[in-house]
């Protein structure tokens, strides 16, 4: 049975997708080959930009990187997804302020930021309970006051001396799974378990307002005080309990038994970049819910900007297994389209086929005769041709965009490709 939500809540049970890989070039479905025009400033794009005016290949020097993680984009940390400024080009190109734009992939929420940004309102659907926690994050509306009062108020709580009689709340406490604590106490030192423990404890007893943000400081202060090499942060295989070689900081480091300077350290940077948000945010809406977009049938939207899981290529729900332990989520990993579980061969290339013309058919049903769907992906298995002649859609355009990953041990560049569809 569909689902069919109501727009009445913009935070129901909230929330770009992912994964990257080499991919060819693709040049625009039509026209002559013409010299590459300079990097497009996404500020200047109007619904009159031509598509062949666009160059959305980005190098460090246009595009720092203060400006890609600029406000709520970097309040945790989460691979794979689209750089804000992308989004913000096809929102200038196609939507107009009032509109309102899907993204059944919701992810980080990238889209529904950058629409709210532009006055867009915007609706994000995800399988997955962190993503969606994140997101209600970012896009909740703040008294930034007392949302200064609580992250300092828990902080200051978490912080002192601990006298044997204030432990925080012990892994094998009622509410933890036997999982849970198994690896609670594999990846975090005695300390900073400790540490994390009292904080969530803190969040759940003392009535704040604004516990989800807490909650994503908690976690991004958990994912950085595991006992893990600093350059295994995305996927660490094993813990890391010795000195070790640091291939990030090339010199010998030590993995951290201490969780509390982390939560110090991310409780003034989310102050500063919820404060930053709330300065350039508009009054459109965001809805954002926890639902399996396979089997929902949207409301009336006026297109689609996402960008879904690769096949075969990332588990999400394993990059934020830390997040999922500690403040006890829901895992729905077994709904997760494109799975690396269900490998990535022909008959698992199929299925995502299949799935992903679900969740679209699902979209254009709501979007009327001419609206966009917009799909960012590094189509290395030349997927997604099937999947529009599957739709019916009319191909407006698929561009290419070059990427370069400039931070850690993942720095090879990589292509996405831009398909521009139109509902006939």
């Amino acid at each position: 049975m569909l689902e069919t939500p109501s727009l009445a809540d913009p935070f129901p049970s909230q929330c770009d997708g992912q994964g990257k890989g080499p991919n060819p070039p693709v040049r625009p479905a039509a026209g002559p080959e013409v010299e590459q025009p300079a990097p497009t400033d996404p500020a200047q794009v109007t619904p009159e930009t031509p598509l062949a005016a666009l160059n959305l290949s980005w190098r460090e020097r246009d595009l720092p990187e203060h400006a890609r993680t600029k406000h709520v984009h970097r309040l945790h940390p989460y691979l794979g997804k689209f750089i804000p400024q992308l989004v913000e080009v096809f929102l200038r190109k196609y939507f107009a302020p009032g509109q309102t734009v899907l993204d059944p992939f919701a992810g980080s929420g990238t889209t529904l930021v950058q629409a709210n940004e532009l006055g867009v309102h915007a609706i994000g659907y995800d399988v997955s309970a962190f993503n969606v926690l994140l997101c209600r994050a970012k896009l909740a509306r703040y008294d930034l006051d007392r949302v200064r009062r609580e992250v300092l108020d828990i902080l200051e709580k978490v912080s002192r001396p601990d006298d044997g009689r204030e432990a925080g709340r012990d892994v094998t406490a009622p509410g933890f799974e036997h999982s849970a604590a198994g690896y609670l106490r594999r990846w975090f030192h005695p300390r900073a378990l400790r540490q994390l423990l009292t904080y969530r404890r803190l969040i759940e007893t003392e009535g704040y307002a604004y516990g989800d943000l807490l909650k994503i400081i908690l976690s991004r202060a958990a994912r950085s005080a595991r006992l893990v090499a600093h350059f295994e942060l995305d996927f660490p295989k094993h813990p890391q309990r010795g000195p070790y070689w640091c291939h990030k900081h090339a010199r010998m480091c030590a993995p951290t038994t201490d969780a509390l300077k982390f939560l110090r350290r991310y409780s003034t940077d989310t102050l500063e970049r919820v404060a930053a948000y709330a300065r350039v945010r508009t009054g459109a809406w965001a809805a954002v819910y926890h639902a399996d977009s396979r089997r929902t049938a949207f409301p009336p939207v006026d297109g689609v900007i996402t960008s879904p899981p690769y096949v075969g290529l990332i588990d999400y729900h394993a990059q934020h297994a830390y997040a999922y332990y500690l403040l006890g989520l829901e895992e729905r990993r077994g709904d997760e389209i494109g799975s690396p579980n269900g490998g990535a061969g022909q008959p698992a290339r199929e299925r995502y086929q299949r799935e992903i013309a679900q969740v679209f058919e699902h979209a254009l049903a709501a979007m009327p005769s001419g609206g966009r769907l917009i799909v960012v992906a590094a189509d290395r298995a030349r997927l997604y041709p099937a999947i529009a002649a599957r739709l019916g859609v009319e191909q407006e355009a698929i561009l290419h965009r070059d990427v370069s990953r400039r931070t850690g041990r993942r720095a090879q560049a990589f292509g996405e490709s831009i398909f521009i569809w139109r509902k006939p």
